[in-house]
């Protein structure tokens, strides 16, 4: 599927109609991004909090329909930050997979990655240190380096860090760029694309009277807009001064994590 700018596509809410004829009485399963998409972006990971209210609108959703948060997150993070029973939890942009039974799923090489990560995290921890703002986050399967304090005009220098990283370790790692963060992965064939539909199979949802949405606003949730192209919809969630410039795979948007619940409960009315 060929990407369009975001200005171009319907609302979510406003054209809801749309997006319920796309559903075409198939029973929706809701995934959904935490990080800009549950929660406002902030300047630290720390301070993206979830609201008492969007969590009752996730755990009403969830008592109708098959809900799932995939997250760039240490699962254990995002389960802790969520706080809702009978959802299914994916953490490291999929990486690292709990379902309500209690069964999980890790990438088979994901118990490999810890040195490599240490390896990196202390290269860029060494190179980052000069640079006002920069933080490092450490995550079980990733790591992260958020600029989102740091200068416009060092914003290079920390992409050249991270590229520096890599370069130590050739072909073992990779970056995705994300909303003002560098996402360090292991170089291995996985993503939130991939982890959705091996969710759809293990749920017993990969048939065609389903219809999965996934709710996402970052360049990581493309891989995931992707892979729903005919058999789902992919909602975007783009503030108004980035709608201009930027494109996406996703069918249709919503404006900021308002929107979203806004959606959700809507989406719950549907009978």
């Amino acid at each position: 599927m060929s990407e369009r700018p975001i200005a171009a596509l319907p609302s979510a809410l406003d054209d809801f109609a749309s997006l319920e004829a796309r559903l075409g009485g198939r029973r929706a399963a809701v995934f959904l991004d935490y990080d800009g998409t549950l929660t406002p972006i902030v300047d630290r990971p720390d301070m993206a909090i979830l609201s008492p209210e969007a969590r009752a609108v996730v755990a009403a959703l969830a008592r109708r329909l098959p809900v799932a948060v995939i997250s760039g997150r240490d699962r254990a993070d995002v389960e802790r930050l969520v706080g809702v029973d009978g959802l299914v939890y994916a953490g490291s942009h999929g990486f690292d997979i709990r379902l309500p039974d209690g069964r999980e799923l890790r990438h088979e090489a994901a118990g490999d990655v810890a040195p490599l990560l240490d390896r990196a995290a202390r290269r860029l921890e060494r190179a980052l240190s000069e640079i006002p703002g920069a933080l490092i986050e450490r995550k079980r399967f990733s790591l992260a380096a958020h600029y989102r304090l740091v200068a416009p005009a060092r914003a290079a220098a920390v992409r050249a860090a991270v590229d520096d990283a890599l370069a130590a370790e050739p072909g073992r790692l990779k970056v995705k760029p994300g909303k003002m963060v560098f996402e360090v992965q292991p170089a291995m064939d996985w993503d939130k694309g991939k982890a959705l539909l091996w969710l759809l199979r293990a749920l017993g949802l990969d048939d065609a009277g389903v219809a999965p949405l996934f709710l996402g606003d970052d360049v990581t949730d493309e891989d995931a807009f992707a892979v729903l192209r005919d058999r789902g919809v992919g909602i975007v969630v783009a503030a108004a001064h980035e709608v201009d410039g930027r494109a996406t795979r996703a069918d249709f948007r919503l404006a900021d994590p308002g929107e979203v619940l806004s959606f959700l409960r809507r989406l719950e009315g549907l009978r």
